[in-house]
């Protein structure tokens, strides 16, 4: 049996994993060359790790507004469905490779939730 999410740590290594599949990726690449080109990957990786960690342990360290960051992307770079579905299933994967438990379905139900949110800001659903 695998351990449920239990820290920031194991919420950071779920983060560092997923964006290895992410980069990786030649659909999801575009949204992220910016921060790899800058050298912001390490930074970006640990803000991402506060915010799952805002929402599972109910802590406050993130301080920006997620939703706003990614309409701003989409201004540059057009999100589509197919972009959701890659994200989605790459961080369930990358979950389940690690973890079980009820911590671990709260991130994946909250990833969906945030998913679909999304979805629904950038009129992807008309």
């Amino acid at each position: 049996m695998k351990p449920d999410i239990s820290s920031r740590k194991d919420i950071k290594l779920i983060i560092t994993k997923f964006y290895d599949k992410l980069l990786d990726d030649q659909e999801m690449i575009p949204f992220f060359e910016e921060i790899v080109l800058q050298n912001h990957l390490a930074s970006h990786l640990d803000m991402i790790s506060d915010f799952w960690n805002d929402i599972l342990f109910d802590t406050t360290t993130y301080k920006n507004n997620t939703m706003q960051k990614h309409l701003d992307k989409n201004t540059f770079i057009k999100f589509k469905r197919a972009h959701f579905s890659i994200w989605t299933s790459y961080f369930f994967k990358t979950i389940d490779a690690f973890f079980e438990g009820e911590i671990s379905e709260r991130m994946k139900n909250s990833a969906t939730s945030i998913a679909t949110f999304m979805q629904l800001k950038m009129n992807l659903y008309s």
